[in-house]
């Protein structure tokens, strides 16, 4: 670990960062260029103290998880990244964890939205971030792990993940989920993290299995969509989406025309914040 070399890092790099690059407002008093510390640490999901200490060469050697969360609020590139790890002692990132570093570019434009939701998916189906207004309508989906961190897998073995859709609308989200996955198995193989979540699925749901050799491929987000929340019932809503070039994340934004009952209830699910699914409330 070269301590000198990750704090003059990290220093730079939170000086080079505006508040409105991260969706802040800018304020009135800022003594100095860039962002402060404590909100580094904030986005970090780490302590002001033990990202003071980092700055000033005095703490201990972060993990690799902690150094993937600072490479996502310092807006890291893909070789910004690599050096952050290295400079810090650990291994450049594997391909898994590599996969699912948010790109800059996409992070941009999520920090602006605050009044729509918009999450930005791994094309796996995984929530790499999601801003409050999606995570009000979805719930936070940040605890998942392992296979379950997709929503393609929750799908077809967690019954409680269809509970956001129509009842009418479930077999055609089924194969757009096995649509989608079977072109991300296309461009990654049949070794890659992709091809492990189909033979995982093709065991847990026959459902899955019969939808996978029907050989359908499609990389579709662009939708007009009803979606079910608890407390606000059905909110139809269309969803738009912005690829990164190599189309292995996708920044998804739900919208509603203004003065339709769709954009009411977004303005509604606003006030109204995050709210679970309650066990005897939960639409059929």
């Amino acid at each position: 670990m070269d301590r000198a070399a990750l704090a003059a890092f990290l220093r730079r790099r939170r000086e080079a960062l505006q508040p409105e690059d991260i969706g802040l407002p800018a304020g009135a008093r800022r003594r100095a260029a860039g962002l402060r510390r404590e909100e580094v640490a904030a986005l970090a999901a780490m302590s002001t103290d033990y990202y003071t200490r980092l700055e000033q060469q005095r703490g201990p050697q972060p993990s690799e998880q902690m150094l993937a969360s600072l490479a996502r609020a310092l807006r890291l590139t893909g070789g910004e990244r690599d050096y952050l790890f290295q400079i810090a002692g650990r291994n450049a990132p594997s391909s898994v964890s590599a996969a699912t570093h948010v790109a800059p570019a996409l992070l941009r434009v999520l920090d602006r939205l605050d009044d729509t939701p918009a999450l930005i998916l791994s094309n796996l189906g995984e929530t790499l971030v999601q801003n409050r207004m999606a995570e009000a309508l979805f719930g936070d989906k940040s605890g998942y792990t392992g296979l379950a961190r997709s929503e393609i897998y929750r799908w077809f073995t967690d019954p409680s993940e269809r509970l956001r859709y129509p009842k009418d609308d479930r077999d055609r989200q089924s194969r757009v989920q096995v649509a989608n996955l079977r072109a991300a198995y296309g461009s990654m193989g049949p070794q890659s993290r992709a091809g492990e979540l189909v033979r995982a699925l093709q065991k847990a749901s026959a459902e899955f299995a019969e939808l996978w050799e029907r050989h359908e491929v499609a990389k579709r987000f662009q939708d007009h969509k009803t979606l079910i929340h608890p407390q606000l019932g059905a909110i139809e809503l269309d969803c738009q989406v912005l690829f990164t070039e190599d189309h292995s994340q996708a920044l998804l934004v739900l919208t509603a025309p203004r003065r339709s009952e769709g954009y009411e209830k977004l303005q509604l699910l606003g006030v109204l914040g995050h709210e679970r699914f309650p066990a005897d409330a939960r639409p059929s």
